[in-house]
């Protein structure tokens, strides 16, 4: 049961990190001007990859100092997830002990 958990938990963090990534995309898309955030296609998509990706990538950017315009919070966000995978996700799906060695 617990694995079954782990597992599903484990490919939802993934799933969340190509949202991440897209997202990081998309924002730099609309940095350059490649694609246009008037185009009600865009704006529908940068919405719902804000809406998803902001709550947490706000707590991290109040501690990230600023780099003039470049955005690190989403690399930082993707390491902690990567981090909860291989530390505690796969540990527990593969019913090996939990160490953080």
């Amino acid at each position: 049961m617990i694995s079954t958990l782990a597992e599903v938990l484990y490919y939802l963090l993934e799933f969340f990190i190509w949202l991440l990534i897209a997202q990081a995309i998309m924002s730099w898309l609309l940095a350059f001007n490649v694609v246009n955030y008037r185009n009600q296609v865009v704006r529908t998509i940068w919405e719902f990859l804000a809406r998803i990706t902001e709550p947490l990538l706000r707590p991290i950017r109040r501690f990230l100092p600023s780099f003039g315009g470049i955005d690190l919070s989403p690399l930082v966000l993707i390491l902690i997830i990567y981090f909860v995978q291989r530390a505690f996700l796969i540990p527990l799906a593969t019913h090996r002990p939990i160490t953080l060695w």
